[in-house]
């Protein structure tokens, strides 16, 4: 069964000077703004790449529990933080690695097996795999 959800962004002015909103169909967002300083100067507020650290932490915590459900084991509670490093490569800003810091409370389980079915989990996310940028991981079991 397929699945699609939209976005969209309007940008009005130049580069540095203009700004634009975001908005989603769910309506979570909607006319969210945006801008130069937001995206690359840490102004306040939310960007493109934010929200892509945010899909992939979002994604990966869901995933972690049906895939630890699926080896037998009942999370209690999993926690996940994606960062996105934006970096310049040949002269453009490049998304160059997600980074994710995972922590999840885990009855009957030790920690080399939490460890093998998170890094599964790590590859076999649908947001991970639709990125094409490295992602990292650091997983702790509590």
């Amino acid at each position: 069964m397929a699945s699609k959800r939209t976005a969209s962004a309007t940008w009005t002015g130049g580069l540095k000077d203009g700004k634009g909103t975001l908005g989603t169909g769910s309506g979570t967002l909607k006319n969210t703004p945006y801008t130069f300083g937001m995206r690359f100067e840490n102004a306040p507020g939310t960007n493109p790449e934010e929200l892509i650290a945010a899909a992939e932490a979002g994604c990966f915590a869901m995933a972690l529990s049906a895939d630890l459900g699926g080896a037998g084991f009942t999370p209690d509670r999993i926690t996940a933080q994606g960062t996105v490093t934006l970096d310049t490569v040949d002269g453009k800003p490049t998304l160059t690695n997600l980074h994710l810091v995972v922590s999840a409370k885990v009855p009957k389980i030790d920690a080399k097996k939490f460890a093998e079915i998170a890094n599964g989990t790590k590859t076999g996310c649908p947001i991970s795999r639709a990125l094409k940028v490295p992602i990292t991981l650091d997983a702790k079991l509590k």
